[in-house]
């Protein structure tokens, strides 16, 4: 049996050529195996799953203490019943890619609360007749037990709390999964509101820490990806060529300016000195 936790995801629908479908994405996983229970030790076989983040304020301490070596601060905890423990070990990771498109599914999750509610919304009753002298009995439960026993039976339909009880949908079919975002979509509607916990349980092999696969590149890819590479560091070289050329031909050029303002200062100086002994004869 394969089984992972999940945070339910607003309805949206797939298309599959010309036919869609209304599905339901569950953020599934990464869930990672906080204990394993087994029959010797705690009298039954289970695995216990971690699931999401919570601030570690708003988790009570003895929970923190539990999980205190897998460094996690997990938001939920759940245990799955299987027929062997074994094959688990603290802290393996189970993924979304433990589904395939195509699987049947069983869907747990805490219906949505619709507080008090009357016999015709809850057990469905069809209600009184909306004729003529029958007064504000329209959606009125009725007789609720006969008169001998003077009591009411237990299990009698009457108005009362509805919904917020665990549900689970079976038989429910896996559309698509997708690995990278950690989706899974069911097809259909499944319990719960938006953001709750859901539970999904399957038949096959569970699969554990799944490495994704690294794309290795075909040998003309990289010869073509070595190529573009030796040619753009060609053409940097060229650059980098041309510029030292230029600063060598800059460098030259102020050196021989420089020479000529001192030739020219030079000659100044004689001319002046020559001015100055004709002078002073």
């Amino acid at each position: 049996m394969k089984f992972i936790l999940g945070k339910k995801l607003s309805m949206t629908q797939v298309w599959s050529g010309d036919k869609v479908a209304a599905v339901t994405p569950v953020l599934a996983g990464p869930c990672i195996v906080a204990q394993v229970k087994t029959k010797a030790k705690d009298g039954y076989e289970a695995v216990q799953l971690a699931f999401g983040n919570k601030k570690e304020k708003n988790i009570n301490k003895p929970q923190i203490g539990h999980v205190k070596d897998l460094n996690i601060k997990p938001a939920h905890l759940k245990e799955f019943r299987v027929d062997d423990a074994s094959t688990f070990k603290k802290g393996d990771v189970i993924t979304v890619e433990t589904f395939a498109a195509g699987d049947i599914i069983n869907v747990t999750g805490i219906s949505k609360g619709k507080g008090f509610q009357g016999v015709v919304k809850r057990h469905g009753f069809g209600g009184f007749r909306k004729t003529h002298g029958n007064k504000d009995q329209e959606r009125m439960s009725g007789a609720i037990g006969p008169k001998g026993p003077a009591r009411v039976f237990k299990g009698t339909k009457m108005g009362g709390r509805m919904g917020g009880d665990r549900i689970t949908i079976t038989n429910l079919e896996v559309v698509s999964v997708d690995g990278d975002k950690g989706i899974v979509y069911v097809k259909g509607a499944i319990p719960g509101a938006v953001n709750s916990l859901i539970m999904i349980t399957g038949k096959g092999d569970i699969k554990l820490n799944i490495k994704k696969e690294v794309v290795v590149e075909t040998s003309s890819e990289a010869e073509e990806v070595k190529g573009a590479e030796e040619v753009k560091e060609l053409k940097e070289e060229k650059e980098e060529s041309k510029e030292e050329v230029k600063a060598e031909a800059n460098s030259e050029v102020k050196e021989e300016k420089k020479e000529e303002t001192k030739e020219e200062v030079k000659a100044e100086v004689a001319a002046t000195e020559s001015k100055e002994q004709a002078q002073s004869k």
